[in-house]
Protein backbone atom coordinates (compact mmCIF):
# COMPACT_ATOMS: atom_id res chain seq x y z
CA UNK A 1 0.00 0.00 0.00
CA UNK A 2 1.57 3.00 -1.17
CA UNK A 3 0.60 6.00 1.85
CA UNK A 4 2.25 8.63 0.12
CA UNK A 5 0.20 10.50 -2.29
CA UNK A 6 -2.59 9.13 0.75
CA UNK A 7 -0.91 11.79 2.45
CA UNK A 8 -0.55 14.75 0.19
CA UNK A 9 -4.35 14.49 -0.23
CA UNK A 10 -4.89 14.22 3.80
CA UNK A 11 -2.73 16.85 5.04
CA UNK A 12 -5.53 19.55 6.13
CA UNK A 13 -7.37 16.95 7.28
CA UNK A 14 -5.56 15.13 9.60
CA UNK A 15 -5.99 17.58 12.35
CA UNK A 16 -9.22 16.93 14.78
CA UNK A 17 -8.94 13.10 16.56
CA UNK A 18 -12.73 11.43 16.36
CA UNK A 19 -14.77 11.56 19.66
CA UNK A 20 -12.54 14.22 21.29
CA UNK A 21 -14.17 15.74 24.40
CA UNK A 22 -12.01 18.07 25.55
CA UNK A 23 -8.51 19.48 24.77
CA UNK A 24 -6.78 16.88 26.99
CA UNK A 25 -8.84 13.67 25.90
CA UNK A 26 -6.27 11.28 23.95
CA UNK A 27 -7.92 8.30 22.61
CA UNK A 28 -5.95 5.16 22.37
CA UNK A 29 -6.51 2.45 20.20
CA UNK A 30 -5.03 -0.87 20.85
CA UNK A 31 -6.13 -5.03 20.58
CA UNK A 32 -6.01 -5.81 24.66
CA UNK A 33 -8.74 -6.91 25.45
CA UNK A 34 -8.12 -10.33 27.11
CA UNK A 35 -8.39 -10.35 31.18
CA UNK A 36 -5.32 -9.87 31.85
CA UNK A 37 -4.81 -7.55 28.94
CA UNK A 38 -7.07 -5.48 30.20
CA UNK A 39 -5.69 -5.30 33.84
CA UNK A 40 -2.30 -4.30 32.10
CA UNK A 41 -4.32 -1.43 29.93
CA UNK A 42 -5.97 -0.24 33.19
CA UNK A 43 -2.29 0.49 34.29
CA UNK A 44 -1.33 2.53 31.94
CA UNK A 45 -4.80 4.61 31.58
CA UNK A 46 -4.36 5.12 35.49
CA UNK A 47 -0.94 6.63 34.86
CA UNK A 48 -1.64 8.81 32.00
CA UNK A 49 -5.00 10.12 33.76
CA UNK A 50 -2.62 11.38 36.71
CA UNK A 51 -1.13 13.84 34.43
CA UNK A 52 -4.46 15.55 34.47
CA UNK A 53 -4.73 14.33 31.13
CA UNK A 54 -7.60 11.49 30.29
CA UNK A 55 -7.02 8.20 28.31
CA UNK A 56 -10.42 7.65 26.35
CA UNK A 57 -9.98 3.80 25.70
CA UNK A 58 -10.15 2.50 21.84
CA UNK A 59 -9.73 -0.83 22.75
CA UNK A 60 -10.72 -2.94 19.17
CA UNK A 61 -11.75 -6.49 19.84
CA UNK A 62 -9.84 -9.33 18.17
CA UNK A 63 -6.24 -9.74 17.16
CA UNK A 64 -3.67 -7.40 15.85
CA UNK A 65 -4.61 -9.10 12.56
CA UNK A 66 -7.83 -7.45 12.39
CA UNK A 67 -7.13 -4.53 14.52
CA UNK A 68 -4.43 -3.09 12.81
CA UNK A 69 -6.34 -2.61 8.97
CA UNK A 70 -9.06 -0.51 11.28
CA UNK A 71 -6.41 1.77 12.70
CA UNK A 72 -4.38 2.20 8.95
CA UNK A 73 -7.52 3.17 7.53
CA UNK A 74 -8.12 5.57 10.18
CA UNK A 75 -4.86 7.48 9.83
CA UNK A 76 -4.89 7.40 6.39
CA UNK A 77 -8.48 8.14 6.02
CA UNK A 78 -8.34 11.85 7.95
CA UNK A 79 -9.96 10.18 11.08
CA UNK A 80 -6.47 10.01 13.24
CA UNK A 81 -6.37 8.31 17.09
CA UNK A 82 -4.42 10.44 19.84
CA UNK A 83 -2.09 6.96 19.56
CA UNK A 84 -2.19 3.92 18.76
CA UNK A 85 -0.60 0.11 19.59
CA UNK A 86 1.42 -1.47 17.13
CA UNK A 87 4.02 -4.37 17.32
CA UNK A 88 7.79 -3.31 17.28
CA UNK A 89 8.99 -3.91 13.89
CA UNK A 90 7.76 -2.82 10.33
CA UNK A 91 3.72 -2.54 10.83
CA UNK A 92 4.05 1.26 10.78
CA UNK A 93 6.83 1.85 8.46
CA UNK A 94 4.97 2.77 5.25
CA UNK A 95 2.84 5.40 7.77
CA UNK A 96 6.05 6.93 8.48
CA UNK A 97 7.34 7.10 5.69
CA UNK A 98 4.08 9.10 4.16
CA UNK A 99 4.69 11.18 6.77
CA UNK A 100 1.72 10.45 9.07
CA UNK A 101 3.60 9.80 12.48
CA UNK A 102 4.81 12.01 15.01
CA UNK A 103 8.44 12.46 15.48
CA UNK A 104 9.47 11.35 19.13
CA UNK A 105 12.91 12.36 18.80
CA UNK A 106 13.85 15.44 20.73
CA UNK A 107 11.42 13.53 23.82
CA UNK A 108 13.83 10.82 23.03
CA UNK A 109 17.01 12.48 23.59
CA UNK A 110 15.86 14.53 26.50
CA UNK A 111 14.59 11.41 28.80
CA UNK A 112 17.71 9.41 27.01
CA UNK A 113 15.76 6.54 25.78
CA UNK A 114 18.84 4.92 24.23
CA UNK A 115 20.25 4.99 27.49
CA UNK A 116 17.76 2.90 29.53
CA UNK A 117 16.27 0.71 26.91
CA UNK A 118 17.57 -2.16 26.18
CA UNK A 119 17.97 -4.04 24.25
CA UNK A 120 18.44 -1.47 22.08
CA UNK A 121 16.89 -3.44 19.22
CA UNK A 122 13.60 -2.53 20.30
CA UNK A 123 14.39 1.61 20.19
CA UNK A 124 16.11 0.91 16.58
CA UNK A 125 12.44 -0.29 15.48
CA UNK A 126 11.32 2.61 16.28
CA UNK A 127 13.87 4.27 14.24
CA UNK A 128 13.70 5.39 10.49
CA UNK A 129 15.94 7.40 8.78
CA UNK A 130 17.79 8.31 12.24
CA UNK A 131 14.62 9.54 13.82
CA UNK A 132 12.54 7.96 16.48
CA UNK A 133 8.81 7.37 15.60
CA UNK A 134 7.18 5.03 18.73
CA UNK A 135 7.66 4.50 22.67
CA UNK A 136 8.32 0.61 23.07
CA UNK A 137 5.95 -0.51 26.28
CA UNK A 138 7.35 -3.85 26.82
CA UNK A 139 9.38 -7.05 25.62
CA UNK A 140 7.31 -9.84 24.46
CA UNK A 141 8.92 -12.98 23.67
CA UNK A 142 7.27 -16.54 22.01
CA UNK A 143 9.30 -19.33 23.57
CA UNK A 144 7.38 -20.21 25.60
CA UNK A 145 5.69 -23.39 26.93
CA UNK A 146 2.82 -23.51 29.42
CA UNK A 147 1.58 -26.69 31.28
CA UNK A 148 -0.68 -27.44 33.54
CA UNK A 149 0.58 -29.18 36.69
CA UNK A 150 -2.85 -30.37 37.25
CA UNK A 151 -3.05 -32.03 34.08
CA UNK A 152 -0.04 -34.14 34.04
CA UNK A 153 -1.04 -34.97 37.51
CA UNK A 154 -4.09 -36.10 36.74
CA UNK A 155 -2.54 -37.98 33.35
CA UNK A 156 0.08 -39.66 35.76
CA UNK A 157 2.99 -38.24 34.51
CA UNK A 158 5.55 -36.25 35.01
CA UNK A 159 4.97 -32.17 34.62
CA UNK A 160 7.73 -32.02 31.50
CA UNK A 161 11.12 -30.51 31.48
CA UNK A 162 11.01 -29.69 27.66
CA UNK A 163 9.27 -30.33 24.35
CA UNK A 164 10.51 -33.42 24.22
CA UNK A 165 9.55 -34.82 27.67
CA UNK A 166 5.66 -33.36 26.46
CA UNK A 167 5.34 -34.98 23.09
CA UNK A 168 6.21 -38.48 24.94
CA UNK A 169 3.69 -37.44 27.27
CA UNK A 170 0.53 -36.77 25.12
CA UNK A 171 -0.96 -40.43 24.50
CA UNK A 172 -0.92 -40.36 28.29
CA UNK A 173 -2.65 -37.15 28.69
CA UNK A 174 -5.27 -38.55 25.76
CA UNK A 175 -6.10 -41.71 27.93
CA UNK A 176 -7.08 -39.54 30.74
CA UNK A 177 -9.10 -37.46 28.41
CA UNK A 178 -7.20 -33.80 28.14
CA UNK A 179 -6.50 -32.49 25.30
CA UNK A 180 -2.88 -32.47 24.91
CA UNK A 181 -2.04 -29.28 22.75
CA UNK A 182 -4.03 -26.24 23.08
CA UNK A 183 -4.10 -23.68 19.95
CA UNK A 184 -6.54 -21.39 19.22
CA UNK A 185 -7.77 -21.13 15.16
CA UNK A 186 -6.18 -17.58 14.28
CA UNK A 187 -3.71 -17.83 12.07
CA UNK A 188 -0.84 -15.69 13.91
CA UNK A 189 -1.03 -18.15 16.66
CA UNK A 190 -0.30 -21.38 13.82
CA UNK A 191 2.52 -19.03 12.55
CA UNK A 192 4.20 -18.31 16.24
CA UNK A 193 4.08 -21.68 17.35
CA UNK A 194 6.12 -22.43 14.42
CA UNK A 195 8.57 -19.77 14.83
CA UNK A 196 9.17 -21.08 18.38
CA UNK A 197 10.30 -24.79 17.20
CA UNK A 198 12.71 -23.20 14.68
CA UNK A 199 14.60 -21.43 16.89
CA UNK A 200 14.02 -23.67 20.19
CA UNK A 201 14.40 -27.16 18.37
CA UNK A 202 16.18 -25.54 15.25
CA UNK A 203 18.58 -23.65 17.01
CA UNK A 204 19.60 -19.93 16.75
CA UNK A 205 21.86 -19.91 13.82
CA UNK A 206 19.48 -21.57 11.70
CA UNK A 207 16.76 -18.62 12.93
CA UNK A 208 19.14 -16.13 12.04
CA UNK A 209 19.85 -17.80 8.41
CA UNK A 210 16.24 -18.16 7.52
CA UNK A 211 14.73 -14.79 8.91
CA UNK A 212 17.24 -12.69 9.14
CA UNK A 213 19.62 -13.83 6.30
CA UNK A 214 16.24 -15.31 4.07
CA UNK A 215 18.58 -18.04 3.30
CA UNK A 216 16.20 -20.39 1.03
CA UNK A 217 18.34 -22.95 1.18
CA UNK A 218 18.64 -23.41 4.89
CA UNK A 219 14.70 -23.01 4.70
CA UNK A 220 13.83 -26.42 2.19
CA UNK A 221 17.11 -27.98 4.14
CA UNK A 222 17.39 -30.79 6.33
CA UNK A 223 17.69 -28.75 9.69
CA UNK A 224 14.26 -26.74 8.83
CA UNK A 225 12.68 -30.83 8.02
CA UNK A 226 13.23 -31.89 11.33
CA UNK A 227 11.33 -28.30 12.43
CA UNK A 228 8.34 -29.54 10.46
CA UNK A 229 8.54 -32.91 11.45
CA UNK A 230 8.03 -30.90 15.50
CA UNK A 231 4.92 -29.19 13.60
CA UNK A 232 3.51 -32.25 12.40
CA UNK A 233 3.58 -33.86 15.95
CA UNK A 234 2.33 -30.66 17.39
CA UNK A 235 -0.27 -30.28 14.94
CA UNK A 236 -1.28 -34.31 15.84
CA UNK A 237 -1.43 -33.35 19.54
CA UNK A 238 -3.51 -29.93 18.95
CA UNK A 239 -6.43 -31.51 16.90
CA UNK A 240 -9.31 -30.76 18.83
CA UNK A 241 -8.96 -28.01 20.59
CA UNK A 242 -12.28 -26.59 19.22
CA UNK A 243 -10.89 -23.00 19.89
CA UNK A 244 -10.49 -19.52 18.30
CA UNK A 245 -8.87 -17.29 20.07
CA UNK A 246 -5.29 -17.69 22.14
CA UNK A 247 -6.79 -17.07 25.88
CA UNK A 248 -9.29 -19.37 25.45
CA UNK A 249 -6.94 -21.60 24.59
CA UNK A 250 -4.94 -20.55 27.25
CA UNK A 251 -8.47 -21.10 29.71
CA UNK A 252 -8.09 -24.69 28.63
CA UNK A 253 -4.58 -25.17 30.23
CA UNK A 254 -5.50 -23.01 33.26
CA UNK A 255 -8.64 -25.44 34.16
CA UNK A 256 -6.65 -28.46 33.14
CA UNK A 257 -8.70 -29.28 30.02
CA UNK A 258 -5.59 -29.11 27.94
CA UNK A 259 -1.57 -30.06 28.96
CA UNK A 260 -0.10 -27.30 27.07
CA UNK A 261 -0.13 -24.60 25.05
CA UNK A 262 2.70 -22.41 23.16
CA UNK A 263 2.34 -18.96 23.62
CA UNK A 264 4.12 -15.96 24.62
CA UNK A 265 5.40 -14.51 27.85
CA UNK A 266 1.10 -12.45 27.55
CA UNK A 267 -0.08 -15.71 28.96
CA UNK A 268 0.93 -14.79 32.23
CA UNK A 269 -1.45 -12.48 32.69
CA UNK A 270 -4.76 -14.66 32.13
CA UNK A 271 -2.86 -16.99 34.50
CA UNK A 272 -2.57 -14.51 37.07
CA UNK A 273 -5.77 -13.19 36.45
CA UNK A 274 -7.22 -17.03 37.53
CA UNK A 275 -5.36 -16.72 40.70
CA UNK A 276 -2.87 -19.09 40.00
CA UNK A 277 0.89 -19.18 41.15
CA UNK A 278 3.77 -20.13 39.07
CA UNK A 279 5.55 -23.38 39.79
CA UNK A 280 2.41 -24.68 41.86
CA UNK A 281 -0.30 -24.54 40.10
CA UNK A 282 1.37 -23.97 35.98
CA UNK A 283 4.89 -24.44 34.70
CA UNK A 284 6.54 -22.26 32.45
CA UNK A 285 9.46 -23.43 29.68
CA UNK A 286 10.97 -20.49 28.15
CA UNK A 287 12.75 -22.25 24.82
CA UNK A 288 11.02 -25.26 25.05
CA UNK A 289 12.77 -26.41 28.15
CA UNK A 290 15.47 -26.94 25.24
CA UNK A 291 16.90 -23.66 24.55
CA UNK A 292 18.44 -20.42 26.56
CA UNK A 293 17.38 -18.18 23.73
CA UNK A 294 14.14 -15.90 23.26
CA UNK A 295 13.01 -13.43 21.05
CA UNK A 296 12.65 -10.23 22.13
CA UNK A 297 9.62 -8.55 19.73
CA UNK A 298 6.95 -6.56 21.71
CA UNK A 299 4.28 -3.29 21.18
CA UNK A 300 4.87 0.41 21.17
CA UNK A 301 2.75 3.35 20.68
CA UNK A 302 3.25 5.51 17.87
CA UNK A 303 1.36 8.97 17.71
CA UNK A 304 -0.36 9.95 14.72
CA UNK A 305 -0.01 13.27 13.67
CA UNK A 306 -2.17 15.99 14.85
CA UNK A 307 -2.56 19.99 14.26
CA UNK A 308 -4.72 20.33 17.91
CA UNK A 309 -2.08 21.71 20.39
CA UNK A 310 -3.33 20.41 23.54
CA UNK A 311 -3.75 17.31 21.92
CA UNK A 312 -0.19 17.16 20.54
CA UNK A 313 0.83 17.79 24.14
CA UNK A 314 -0.62 14.67 25.45
CA UNK A 315 1.08 13.03 23.17
CA UNK A 316 4.05 13.78 24.48
CA UNK A 317 3.12 13.20 27.80
CA UNK A 318 1.55 9.73 27.16
CA UNK A 319 4.84 8.89 25.66
CA UNK A 320 6.82 10.00 28.61
CA UNK A 321 4.66 8.23 30.78
CA UNK A 322 5.02 4.89 28.64
CA UNK A 323 8.38 4.89 28.62
CA UNK A 324 8.42 6.14 32.83
CA UNK A 325 9.75 3.72 35.26
CA UNK A 326 6.11 3.58 37.43
CA UNK A 327 4.68 2.55 34.60
CA UNK A 328 6.28 0.14 33.18
CA UNK A 329 6.85 -1.65 36.74
CA UNK A 330 2.96 -1.53 37.07
CA UNK A 331 1.69 -1.95 33.15
CA UNK A 332 4.42 -5.14 32.96
CA UNK A 333 3.65 -7.12 35.93
CA UNK A 334 -0.42 -7.54 35.07
CA UNK A 335 0.69 -8.05 31.55
CA UNK A 336 3.36 -10.86 31.66
CA UNK A 337 5.61 -8.71 29.48
CA UNK A 338 8.91 -7.87 30.61
CA UNK A 339 9.64 -4.14 30.96
CA UNK A 340 11.68 -2.07 28.07
CA UNK A 341 13.67 -0.08 30.68
CA UNK A 342 16.97 -2.63 32.94
CA UNK A 343 16.66 0.27 35.96
CA UNK A 344 13.04 -0.71 37.11
CA UNK A 345 12.52 -2.87 40.60
CA UNK A 346 10.67 -6.62 39.91
CA UNK A 347 11.09 -7.69 43.10
CA UNK A 348 7.88 -8.68 43.16
CA UNK A 349 8.18 -10.44 39.89
CA UNK A 350 6.81 -14.37 39.46
CA UNK A 351 9.30 -16.91 38.26
CA UNK A 352 8.50 -17.26 34.62
CA UNK A 353 9.38 -13.43 34.39
CA UNK A 354 12.44 -13.81 36.67
CA UNK A 355 13.30 -16.39 33.76
CA UNK A 356 13.17 -14.45 31.17
CA UNK A 357 15.14 -11.49 32.98
CA UNK A 358 17.88 -13.80 33.25
CA UNK A 359 17.90 -14.86 29.92
CA UNK A 360 17.64 -11.20 28.50
CA UNK A 361 20.46 -10.27 30.69
CA UNK A 362 22.50 -13.41 29.40
CA UNK A 363 22.71 -10.94 26.49
CA UNK A 364 20.74 -14.58 24.25
CA UNK A 365 17.65 -12.11 23.45
CA UNK A 366 17.16 -12.27 19.32
CA UNK A 367 15.47 -10.20 17.21
CA UNK A 368 11.67 -11.11 16.54
CA UNK A 369 10.00 -12.16 13.00
CA UNK A 370 8.15 -9.11 13.62
CA UNK A 371 11.03 -7.34 12.72
CA UNK A 372 12.91 -9.45 10.45
CA UNK A 373 10.47 -9.38 8.30
CA UNK A 374 7.68 -7.62 6.22
CA UNK A 375 3.89 -7.40 7.16
CA UNK A 376 3.39 -9.24 3.95
CA UNK A 377 6.10 -11.57 4.38
CA UNK A 378 4.78 -12.29 7.82
CA UNK A 379 0.86 -12.30 6.23
CA UNK A 380 2.18 -15.14 3.86
CA UNK A 381 3.59 -17.38 6.54
CA UNK A 382 0.30 -17.00 8.47
CA UNK A 383 -1.65 -18.33 5.51
CA UNK A 384 1.04 -21.08 5.33
CA UNK A 385 0.99 -22.40 9.15
CA UNK A 386 -2.73 -21.80 9.27
CA UNK A 387 -3.63 -23.92 6.21
CA UNK A 388 -0.89 -26.82 7.75
CA UNK A 389 -2.39 -27.07 10.90
CA UNK A 390 -5.91 -26.87 9.81
CA UNK A 391 -5.26 -29.55 7.00
CA UNK A 392 -3.78 -33.09 8.20
CA UNK A 393 -3.28 -34.06 4.17
CA UNK A 394 -0.99 -31.34 3.81
CA UNK A 395 2.68 -32.98 4.33
CA UNK A 396 5.53 -31.85 6.35
CA UNK A 397 7.41 -31.41 2.97
CA UNK A 398 5.02 -30.12 1.17
CA UNK A 399 4.43 -27.04 3.93
CA UNK A 400 8.11 -26.58 4.37
CA UNK A 401 8.29 -26.56 0.34
CA UNK A 402 5.76 -23.65 -0.04
CA UNK A 403 7.71 -22.02 3.25
CA UNK A 404 11.15 -22.33 1.34
CA UNK A 405 9.37 -20.55 -1.39
CA UNK A 406 8.37 -17.75 0.94
CA UNK A 407 11.25 -16.93 2.03
CA UNK A 408 13.32 -17.02 -1.32
CA UNK A 409 11.24 -13.99 -1.65
CA UNK A 410 11.21 -12.46 1.58
CA UNK A 411 11.60 -8.72 2.09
Amino acid sequence: MNFRCIAAVLAASVAVPFGAASATDLEVTHWWTSGGEAAAVKELAKAFDATGNKWVDGAIAGSGGTARPIMISRITGGDPMGATQFNHGRQAQELVEAGLMRDLTDLATKEKWKEVIKPASLLDSCTIDGKIYCAPVNIHSWQWLWLSNEAFKKAGVDVPKNWNDFVAAAPALKKAGIQPLALGGQPWQASGLFDTLALSLGGKDLYMKVYKDKDADAAGGADMAKVFKAAADARDMAKGSNVQDWNQATNLVITGKAGGQIMGDWAQGEFQLAGQTAGKDYSCLPGLGLSDYITTGGDAFYFPLLKDKEKAKAQEVLASTIVSPKAQVAFNLKKGSLPIRGDVDLASANDCMKKGLAIVAKGNALISTDQLLSADTQKQKEDLFSQFFANPSMTADAAQKRFAEIISSAD
